[in-house]
């Protein structure tokens, strides 16, 4: 007999429950500590708590997770080591730290790779980004989705930057990462590679002219207050990475893991978009404060001056590189 109408609805909702107990009932008490070393301002953290939020409601209440901002677990080399031995759960951690962990990850923060953040995640959530995610498992460590850091800028306390000329000698501190290093030493900069945390100090203190970042960090770290200029070169697109310990992942049951992996994919996608949204208000604060914001540099000239850093490694991402190239035409 067929069933239609309110009655078929009620079954329908009656069987959903009857579903969802047993699968609440596989998923043991869990308390994850999610680590990032960022400010409660930053994206980072939005994504974070977006995901302790979807977590506790899709495990009602199983999975709890706790944020712990301002690296106060240490900063992103320290933490990916945590998470390798099961002393740190999980993280939301740029790509560029990761990458010193499997080198191929840093294919995607290649100079002037992406034309747009759509085609940034066409990418990540593709075949490709996937296929680089899984492979974090060769580490002891398991990708869960792609947040992002965004697109990158030149910020200095010394001169406008308007072509590759006005970066010479600057002294730019950049993430610990060989694309990133070789990519401003092209442009004639003295690159210095160096943790977060020690970065800001090291402008505060003057040892350093610059760094390069998303509008998000220099709006949330306030650097306008010792950053006079920014360049919206967008040289190089980074994600970041929602990560965990491989030893924590493998001690969840089934059902957790699923909980766990499409939360962290919603997350990443929330801060995304809460990004794109906020970035024309950021870049009107930054120039109220007194920043001097420059959005008509010679980018084809910087595009130019890295070219030798495809040359180099070209073949170093075995064929990822040629890859997304194809896959972006």
């Amino acid at each position: 007999m067929k069933i239609t109408g309110k009655f078929a609805v009620l079954l329908g909702c009656v069987a959903s429950i009857a579903i969802s107990q047993p699968a609440f009932a596989e998923i043991e008490e869990t308390n994850l500590r999610l680590a990032h070393v960022v400010n409660e301002n930053d994206g980072f953290h939005a994504a974070a708590t977006r995901f302790q939020e979807l977590v506790a409601e899709r495990s009602d209440g199983k999975i709890s997770v706790e944020v712990f901002p301002n690296a106060t677990l240490g900063d992103e080399r320290t933490l990916l080591e945590g998470m390798q031995i099961g002393t740190v759960d999980m993280g939301v951690i740029t790509n560029g730290p990761v990458s010193n962990f499997l080198e191929d990850m840093a294919v995607f923060e290649m100079p002037f790779l992406f034309p747009s953040a759509e085609k940034a995640y066409e990418v990540l959530d593709g075949p490709i980004g996937q296929e680089l995610l899984d492979r974090l498992s060769e580490v002891n460590l398991k990708g869960l989705a792609y947040a992002e850091r965004g697109f990158r800028n030149l910020t200095n306390s010394e001169r406008p930057i308007n072509s590759p000329a006005d970066v010479q000698g600057l002294k730019v501190r950049v993430m610990e990462n060989p694309v990133y290093i070789d990519t401003f030493r092209e442009l004639g900069a003295d690159a210095i590679p160096m943790a977060w945390t020690e970065a800001l100090t090291a402008m505060q203190q003057g040892t350093i002219d610059g760094q390069e970042n998303p509008v998000n960090v220099v709006h949330s770290f306030q650097l306008n207050e010792t950053q006079t200029n920014m360049t919206m070169t967008r040289h190089s697109y980074a994600p970041a990475i929602f990560v965990m310990s491989l030893p924590v992942w493998n001690n969840l049951s089934e059902e957790a893991q699923e909980i766990v992996l499409q939360s962290a994919q919603e997350a990443a996608e929330y801060e995304r978009e809460l990004n794109a949204e906020q970035e024309s208000q950021q870049l009107e604060e930054l120039r109220a404060s007194g920043m001097n914001v420059i959005d008509d540099a010679d980018l084809s000239a910087f595009s130019e001056a890295v070219a030798p850093v495809y040359v180099k490694y070209g073949e170093r991402f075995g064929d990822y590189l040629p890859r997304i190239q194809e896959a972006l035409r």
